[in-house]
């Protein structure tokens, strides 16, 4: 049995970046699915589901690699918080989310498409927002312009200034790509980064 190629099915720049922290060769696939939550799901179930659903989907035309799939939903109090899409949406995400937690549940599939093997997780990460007034969430939403952000904040830039604390076991988790756990799977394997 050949070595699958690494496939990333994800049409992020955020997650293709951290991946490529890796060194390792590899491609990337967007995999065109609906990723509308199901009727009663709980986020980190949704966020799991899309997760393998992009992976095997990805599979379907690749069938000799190791795809990567990944989804990422924020919630507050258990209410989902996408991409805001436009400025308005983001102002009203960021005066909802100011001085409380919001938990980022971020998804990862390994899909060996050759052995049908999978090897999938859900890693949490909570972010505290900071009070902001009115005028700091306009300042930072005209800096940094999040719209396709879950929570409309990108940590990994101006977003860490509206930030008050971070709890979690992977960093990169919260940018969509938890690579610790990645590591630990890829591993599993017979993939050695190091």
């Amino acid at each position: 049995m050949t070595t699958p190629k690494l496939i990333l099915a994800s049409s992020s720049s955020y997650r293709s970046e951290l991946l490529q922290r890796l060194q390792l060769p590899f491609t990337v696939a967007s995999p065109d699915i609906d990723e509308t939550a199901w009727h009663g799901e709980l986020p980190e179930q949704t966020s799991l589901r899309l997760a393998k659903a992009k992976a095997i989907k990805i599979a379907e035309s690749n069938p000799n690699s190791l795809i990567i799939g990944c989804d990422q939903i924020a919630t507050l109090d258990s209410l989902q918080i996408g991409k805001p899409g436009t400025h308005e949406n983001a102002v009203k995400q960021l005066k909802m989310m100011r001085g409380r937690n919001v938990v980022f549940y971020s998804a990862l599939c390994l899909y060996n498409a050759q052995t049908r093997t999978m090897q999938a997780e859900v890693v949490p990460f909570i972010v505290k927002f900071r009070n902001l007034t009115d005028t700091q969430i306009e300042n930072y939403l005209l800096k940094e312009q999040p719209y396709n952000c879950a929570g409309s904040a990108k940590s990994e830039g101006l977003g860490i200034a509206i930030i008050a604390s971070m709890q979690g076991d992977d960093p990169n988790a919260l940018i969509g790509l938890p690579l610790i756990r990645l590591v630990e799977m890829l591993e599993n394997e017979s993939i050695a980064v190091i």
